[in-house]
């Protein structure tokens, strides 16, 4: 992955990394809840000898606009075609883990001419309850710093396989380090947005090809929720992973491989 700069935008200056050919159809990676575009480093190596490789901060992290909130999908789903429209991309294939799924889901909805096909990971059209992200996001509102220090300590149990914690103790510590570095406002925004979105009226009328990738040990976006969007989404593709919520993470080489082959399909 190449050092990430800020590329101007109309909804203002993203954080982006760019890699692969300049010429080589074009891959998105949204981040989840939580983390910045450094969760996709292994991806990034891999599919940029295949694919021009675009990871960004969705807003409110990183180094993306922390404007005040609540934000919604309308706003997160445009960020995603104003940075397109900044590179001048017309048409990518879009990959999202958790909050970046959703985004997925939103972007097949609302503009399926822009896209190739989504790859909708470990996340669903409807992510927990408007009562939990509110309460979430109030907390973090309230206790700032402190609040992302507490979501940091609990987020490997949400994240990962106990075995996985267990063995992995430098990357899960990195992981919690990226919570810890995010701007409280940002996230309860985000928070907001989540608490919001529900698209599960909307999957009838999906109009790109989906992947759609579970964790076989997510607690959070469960593999009953990939199923129920599968049975919605006309032709879509399920597939699960050993791993919790941060599969590409956990499970990088399945990942790798099921994404490479979703996206071998729309070639």
């Amino acid at each position: 992955m190449s050092n990430p700069t800020s590329l101007s935008t109309r909804n203002g200056a993203f954080r982006v990394a760019l890699s692969g050919p300049h010429d080589a159809p074009v891959l998105i990676f949204s981040n989840s809840l939580g983390t910045p575009l450094e969760m996709w480093e292994g991806q990034a190596a891999q599919f940029s000898a295949t694919h021009r490789v675009v990871c960004y901060d969705t807003r409110g992290h990183g180094g993306s606009p922390v404007t005040p909130g609540p934000y919604t999908f309308d706003m997160l789903g445009d960020d995603v075609l104003a940075i397109m429209d900044a590179l001048g991309v017309q048409r990518a294939a879009f990959c999202g883990v958790s909050m970046g799924g959703h985004t997925a889901l939103w972007l097949g909805v609302h503009a399926p001419d822009r896209l190739t096909g989504i790859a909708v990971c470990n996340s669903a059209a409807r992510i927990g309850t408007a009562e939990g992200w509110a309460e979430r996001a109030e907390s973090v509102r309230r206790n700032g710093v402190e609040g992302m220090k507490a979501l940091a300590a609990s987020a490997p149990e949400r994240w990962f396989t106990p075995g996985f914690v267990q063995a992995n103790p430098a990357l899960v510590r990195r992981t919690q380090s990226w919570i810890e570095d995010i701007d409280p406002i940002g996230y309860a925004a985000c928070c907001d947005a989540l608490g919001q979105s529900d698209l599960r009226p909307f999957l009838g009328t999906l109009g790109v090809p989906a992947l759609l990738l579970a964790g076989d040990s997510d607690p959070v976006t469960t593999v009953a929720d990939a199923r129920a969007m599968h049975e919605a989404i006309p032709g879509s593709k399920l597939v699960s992973v050993a791993a919790s919520h941060l599969s590409n993470l956990e499970a990088p080489e399945a990942f790798n491989r099921e994404l490479a082959h979703f996206l071998e399909g729309l070639r």
